[in-house]
């Protein structure tokens, strides 16, 4: 579940790190400087990037030992789709909602980094899914998502219709406003809003969960992440649909199209966000607690 800072020291020596600041969270920029400032006094150096909440087509990560984000999940999610494949942590600082991803609280961000620096940090490993799809015009597509992968109609109210496999085995001919593939880390995001499972981020599954399905037996269901499930696109009234990588920009799909979705082949290493602080934040965010007071701290 975990990887200990000190395996990841004998890869890379800590002296270079980007802070991302999002630009819509004004004490996100005060932070990023107080941070700036601590990291100096380690003689590490730090460079900021201004994220507007929409990926870039560059990896701005590259060259870095490591990443602060400044902001909420989403923040997190922008920087885990870059650092992955780097092999670089991320150290999540909230200052967003909910943080069921971002585990570092803004008053203890000194003495969480201290711990990181010093290897005393706990680094979840968090799975990410990809999606991958080509037409015959040389067209191609791939994407990476620690929450979830999206296949929906362009408005709402309209359904689609798509054919679900996996690995190869038919899983039927959906009628639906769509159908979200999440990890384990995205079963808290529109999955569960959708009435799919939640499903602690220490293990590793997908979770396919229809989107409004035009039949009652149309249910969620957890898979075996070493598996791949493929999407075909069908003909339907409401026109083509799209598809999106933790909600960024969308891209428009064809009657035809087969999305084939699967476990990335990277984790993202995540700094202090361990299992406590996802059912920390279950609790007190979701208010899930099995009784009327879901606030109210334990005696």
């Amino acid at each position: 579940e975990f990887l200990s800072l000190e395996k990841i020291k004998m890869r890379v020596d800590m002296k270079k790190c980007l802070i991302v600041v999002n630009t819509s969270k004004p004490e996100s920029k005060e932070i990023g400087q107080k941070m700036h400032d601590y990291l100096k006094n380690k003689n590490i150096s730090s460079s900021f990037y201004e994220f507007d909440g929409k990926s870039c087509n560059e990896n701005p990560f590259v060259g870095n030992d490591f990443a602060v984000t400044l902001g909420g999940d989403g923040t997190v999610l922008f920087a885990a789709r870059s650092c992955a494949a780097l092999g670089i942590p991320v150290f999540p600082v909230n200052l967003g909602e909910f943080g069921f991803i971002a585990g570092v609280e803004k008053t203890e961000w000194e003495q969480s980094l201290l711990k990181f620096l010093s290897g005393d940090a706990l680094i979840a490993l968090r799975t990410l899914a990809q999606a991958t799809f080509s037409r015959n015009n040389g067209y191609s597509f791939f994407e990476l998502a620690l929450n979830d992968i999206v296949v929906s109609a362009q408005n709402a109210a309209k359904t689609i219709s798509f054919e679900v496999s996996y690995n190869g085995t038919p899983l039927g001919l959906f009628k639906a406003d769509g159908v979200i593939i999440s990890t384990a880390t995205g079963s808290t995001a529109y999955s569960v809003s959708a009435g799919g499972p939640i499903i602690d981020p220490a293990l590793d599954a997908l979770v396919l969960t229809p989107i409004n399905p035009f039949s009652l037996s149309g249910r969620p269901l957890v898979l075996h992440p070493s598996g791949e499930i493929e999407i075909t696109i069908r003909q339907s009234r409401s026109g083509n649909p799209i598809i999106t990588a933790d909600g960024q920009k969308p891209t428009m799909l064809e009657v035809g199209d087969k999305i084939k979705i699967m476990r990335s082949p990277h984790k993202v290493q995540l700094v202090e966000c361990s299992t406590q602080k996802f059912y920390t934040a279950l609790r007190l965010k979701l208010n899930w607690s099995g009784g009327p007071h879901a606030r109210r701290p334990y005696n």
